[in-house]
């Protein structure tokens, strides 16, 4: 009797990252664009860089072409405003569901079903790689502890979102990626999951993986010690406001962490209304001009088309 694999139809096989890495690979001038906005980075969440982290750009990538043309425009203003801010360019190439949906351009690049994941990956890294030539760093979310292999090399800056944030699997993680890594609170606005995960992260993990050879491993990790809260809202409401962000502040001391984290603009702190963020942002420029030490810096979603953008 069949006990194995009822539920599958089926495999198809998947790309070793290091195929991926030397048909696609990082070159001088891109490796010092991704290792120069980490350094920066951390510089910033250390207190050393009085600048303010920007992560913006679209909710997640659906069309690479669009993607460039937003980072070019993103480019120039970055540049603009390098004395008071680190922008980073949000590229988001996973989508974690609540339900079902579309589940980013890695999953399905057709947008038609067809999970073409080795076509996704190429898509994903040949994105990052021009990202990098022309200087922009990228912010990604991480949503499995296998697709990091094609493009963390890539990756300035690391997001582990609300319905991951509580994960075992994705704490460790985090623990071994080579930049620094947000933590959002839960979904029901709970931030104690993300402090949670910030002490976790910093700490030593052994996990199963895979190598760049696409071997099953197990992975030693030696902790990441700039994991960071996001607050992003929740089901309980925003919390972006003064209140909320020192009770927060004050959560992270109690924990034995350092006071610095990141709101995001959008999601419930907007009540998922684009049209609120710039409200969101004057609240926490406001809080910063009145002395406010604790916020490093913020997340806003933006495109060059307002709203909801349809998958057709």
């Amino acid at each position: 009797m069949k006990t194995r694999d009822l539920r599958v139809e089926g495999y198809r096989p998947l790309i070793p990252p290091a195929i991926l890495l030397d048909e696609l690979p990082l070159s001088e001038a891109g490796s010092r664009t991704v290792a120069t906005a980490r350094e920066e980075l951390v510089r910033i969440l250390d207190r050393e860089d009085d600048r303010l982290i920007v992560v913006v750009g679209p909710c997640s990538v659906h069309d690479v072409e669009a993607a460039m043309d937003y980072a070019r425009r993103l480019a120039t203003v970055a540049k603009e405003l390098a004395a008071d801010l680190r922008i980073v360019m949000r590229v988001y190439f996973e989508k974690p569901r609540t339900t079902v949906g579309w589940k980013g351009l890695i999953n399905d690049p057709g947008l038609d079903g067809s999970f073409r994941i080795n076509d996704g990956l190429r898509l994903a890294r040949r994105l990052l790689l021009d990202l990098a030539e022309l200087g922009v760093p990228a912010g990604c979310e991480f949503l499995d502890p296998v697709s990091p292999q094609y493009t963390s090399d890539l990756v300035s800056w690391g997001a582990i979102g609300a319905r991951t944030t509580e994960s075992q699997v994705h704490r460790e993680l985090a623990s071994g990626l080579s930049m620094p890594v947000g933590f959002k609170n839960g979904t029901g606005g709970t931030v104690q999951i993300a402090i949670d995960a910030v002490r976790a992260t910093a700490h030593p993990h052994s996990f199963i993986g895979v190598t760049e050879q696409g071997l099953a491993a197990f992975v030693s990790t030696r902790g990441n010690p700039y994991g960071h809260v996001i607050l992003r809202g929740g089901a309980r409401g925003p919390n972006y406001d003064r209140a909320s962000v020192r009770g927060a502040l004050d959560a992270l001391r109690e924990a034995g962490l350092p006071e610095r984290l990141i709101i995001d603009a959008s999601h419930g702190n907007s009540e998922r209304d684009h049209l609120r963020q710039p409200a969101v942002a004057t609240d926490i420029a406001s809080q910063i001009a009145a002395g406010e030490r604790g916020i490093a810096g913020v997340m806003i979603e933006s495109f060059i088309v307002a709203g909801r953008q349809e998958l057709t």
